[in-house]
């Protein structure tokens, strides 16, 4: 996937986390692409849902299997605005996604670059390609705003 498509699709993350954000959810927002398509689209809902497993990830996970009839997604890539957690990167592996694009690191929690590096543990039975920085100044811009106005 070229630069340029990535960042259009990187905007529809946004749109996601824009969502969460108006819930007073921390603004985080993922799609999933399937041949060049949105077959899911979720954003943080833990507190509106009751869940903590309700990140954007998982219900766009969710949507994705559902809409494909299948848990596994094959050739899928997700697109989120901020570097997944463990509980994400586990979902990831187990729906054995191609590749993971996010916009801004997570020093606190990461679990692909910035605190775990769970992708690179060579006893995972599937392993997904990773790019990052897609966006990243609007994606962090995101997140700090949000967390200055709860301070």
């Amino acid at each position: 996937m070229n630069a340029a498509a990535t960042e259009l699709w990187m905007q529809e993350a946004l749109a996601e986390a824009r969502k969460a954000e108006a819930k007073g959810e921390v603004p985080v927002g993922a799609v999933v692409l399937l041949n060049e398509k949105i077959v899911g689209r979720g954003h943080n809902s833990p507190i509106r849902m009751q869940d903590p497993t309700a990140h954007a990830e998982i219900l766009a996970l969710r949507q994705a299997a559902r809409n494909n009839m299948n848990y596994r997604l094959p050739g899928a890539i997700v697109i989120v605005t901020v570097e997944p957690c463990i509980m994400c990167v586990g979902a990831l592996i187990q729906a054995r996604v191609e590749e993971v694009i996010y916009g801004a690191a997570d020093p606190k929690a990461g679990a692909i670059h910035s605190v775990f590096q769970i992708e690179d543990w060579p006893s995972l039975n599937h392993m997904f390609r990773v790019s990052s920085g897609v966006l990243e100044e609007e994606c962090s811009a995101m997140m700090k705003s949000f967390f200055a106005s709860r301070r």
